[in-house]
């Protein structure tokens, strides 16, 4: 199981320029971890270069294992790898995980099996590849899975932290990475634990929940809100199952609104995850921002962040939008 790591200090907001992408900070750790992990074997599906994977494929050839375009079999095998004492870590595009979910569902989480499941090219941070690459449901989808644990990390740093937890939770985990280059946001002190969101920037007039590059999005909006003198919260929730419920509660009883922003459908991913907790906790008024029931398009991902209204001025208009509806609460 993961060790608890100690609350730290908020983090500054962005403090540096784009670095590497997430999919490649990935494919660096699990490289950097994989002498701690002797029983770790990595799976791919004929494509380690766009996954990061050939990180370790170079630094590990004997416990790479390649599969072909061929990820229901891929899936399967790693259900049976656990089962015999290995430690495997499925990697492959997020859209062709939805291809094998079944497998997913039944030779890992229904049999109780301790893969990892690690997806690049998520959302729209696909880009030019177009909406039939771009898996706007996989969050939902997995998260839907009984035991299935959902990761979404928003920098490289937290990338690196969030694989090695990942490897050292006993259980199936999904985990986002990234295609594009990442914004930095977490410095050398920054900690992960899995379950647990964490304030990044303190305000009392509205919460900011984002997973992923959206969490660099979020930081950008509280700036923008600043600027008209309202005070944003930003909370980087980057596990989306098991949610950190007693955080949400807590921010929506000192801030009264709630934005939650994701790279996916609306519907079933973090802002589900979250207004279900609310429910449950302290409800209030929430807003939602992500792709808003349909499928993404090609283009660069910055563009399409605007077109979609995902990007940091459409954040900060849902935050005043979730703030004017405070009285009607």
């Amino acid at each position: 199981m993961a060790k608890k790591a100690e609350a730290a200090a908020p983090a500054p907001a962005l403090i540096g320029t784009s670095g590497d992408s997430l999919r490649e900070a990935f494919g660096k750790a699990l490289a950097a971890c994989a002498n701690d992990f002797p029983k770790l074997v990595v799976l791919d599906a004929d494509i380690a270069g766009g996954t990061g994977a050939h990180h370790f494929r170079k630094a590990f050839p004997g416990s790479f294992l390649q599969f072909g375009i061929a990820e229901q079999n891929m899936m399967a095998a790693a259900g049976g790898l656990s089962a015999v004492g290995y430690l495997p870590v499925v990697t492959t595009f997020a859209v062709f995980c939805l291809r094998a979910i079944e497998q997913a569902r039944l030779s890992i989480a229904y049999a109780g099996r301790n893969v990892k499941i690690v997806a690049s090219h998520p959302g729209i941070d696909v880009g030019p590849d177009g909406g039939s690459a771009q898996a706007l449901e996989d969050l939902a989808a997995f998260r839907a899975i009984p035991g299935m644990t959902v990761i979404s990390p928003a920098d490289p740093a937290e990338m690196a932290l969030a694989t090695r937890a990942m490897l050292e939770f006993e259980g199936p985990v999904y985990m986002r990475t990234g295609r594009s280059p990442a914004k930095r946001i977490f410095g050398k002190d920054h900690t992960f634990e899995i379950g647990k969101g964490r304030i990044i920037r303190d305000g009392k007039d509205v919460t900011l929940i984002a997973c992923g590059v959206e969490v660099g999005r979020a930081l950008e909006a509280a700036a923008i809100l600043a600027d008209e003198d309202i005070s944003a919260r930003v909370v980087n929730m980057a596990t989306i199952k098991p949610i950190d419920e007693a955080l949400i509660a807590t921010c929506a009883r000192e801030t009264g609104a709630i934005v939650t922003a994701e790279d996916h459908n609306i519907y079933g991913g973090l802002g589900g995850a979250v207004a279900e907790a609310l429910a449950r906790a302290w409800p209030c008024p929430v807003e939602f921002v992500g792709l808003k029931d349909t499928f993404g398009a090609s283009g660069e991902p910055e563009e399409l962040a605007e077109h979609f209204a995902i990007s940091a001025p459409f954040i900060a208009e849902a935050a005043k939008r979730a703030i004017s509806r405070k009285a009607h609460a």
